[in-house]
């Protein structure tokens, strides 16, 4: 392995999370041929098949496997050795990259801004996703840290919450719920839900909601968007399960109703999350410290 070179190391990294050598292509920004070239000399120099391809999908082989884990270690050393100069330089910069639970993508632009105030310097990757490619780019080191709601089984992870996160329960302004004082979860039996995917943890809030009280949801539709879902319960096609932080432009607008359903808001958590093992480099632990310091204040003005 020692005639590897970090450029192939990288490139196998990425082919490797993604098996596939369309997608490493793609993100890399190279041809399926440079990618390909460059599996081929690195299985030469390691002497090992890294790849096996069964059907229309490829795999990872034993050897490719023992690989990627040391390729993992390799590439963050030099990362944190990068930075670890960088800061004996004197110099304030740094790269981090943060993944954010899709609903997070409401109020993360925004502390991203804040933090830039005053770290200027410091280069953001964000990366915005459902709550298990988060907990999957978590778990393979793709990124930092994430903001998410609950920390994802399994890891060996540091998290810490940060603020409160409310779920509610929003019906269109002319719908005849939205007119009562209080509504009984019953009432919801014979209402159309229009909800998050499998995998989020909005839909996995709202599973366990009904779940607790005995009633089975009738879901009409099923979104992967926040914004989708807002706009098929404006549009009178149900109500839905949300988070209060996505809401803001609708109900200032009154285009969206809170309903006063008993049990609601559902109150969870935000956390701030990194795998045990990360190292903290200066951005990192700046950002760590931001986050915790500055976000609960923050969010709490999003739902006055």
């Amino acid at each position: 392995m020692r005639n590897a070179t970090i450029r192939q190391l990288q490139i196998f990294s990425v082919a490797a999370t993604h098996l596939s050598f369309a997608r490493a292509a793609e993100k890399l920004h190279l041809t399926h041929a440079a990618i390909s070239l460059q599996i081929k000399q690195l299985e030469e120099v390691s002497g090992a098949l890294l790849f096996e391809r069964i059907g229309r999908r490829v795999f990872l082989t034993e050897a490719g496997e023992i690989l990627l884990d040391h390729t993992r270690q390799i590439l963050q050393s030099l990362k944190e050795a990068n930075e670890a100069l960088l800061a004996l330089k004197g110099l304030r910069g740094g790269r981090i990259a943060v993944a954010v639970a899709s609903t997070a993508e409401y109020f993360a632009p925004g502390l991203l801004a804040e933090f830039r105030k005053v770290q200027a310097d410091v280069r953001i990757r964000l990366v915005i996703d459902n709550r298990d490619t988060v907990s999957r780019l978590l778990a393979g080191n793709e990124v930092d840290l994430a903001i998410m709601g609950r920390p994802p089984a399994g890891l060996d992870a540091t998290a810490v919450a940060f603020a409160p996160h409310p779920l509610v329960i929003v019906a269109s302004a002319d719908h005849p719920l939205s007119k009562l004082p209080n509504v009984a979860v019953e009432d919801l039996e014979s209402e159309t839900l229009i909800v998050r995917e499998t995998g989020s943890g909005t839909r996995s809030a709202m599973e366990e909601f009904f779940h607790e009280r005995s009633i089975k949801p009738r879901i009409g539709m099923e979104m992967a968007s926040n914004e989708a879902i807002k706009q098929a319960v404006i549009a009178g096609l149900g109500i839905s399960f949300i988070s209060q932080h996505t809401l803001g432009l609708e109900l200032s607008a009154e285009r969206l109703t809170i309903l006063k359903v008993e049990g609601t808001p559902v109150i969870r958590r935000w956390h701030i999350v990194r795998h045990k093992s990360k190292h903290l480099t200066p951005a990192l632990a700046a950002f760590w410290d931001f986050v915790l310091e500055f976000a609960p204040g923050y969010l709490r003005k999003l739902v006055c």
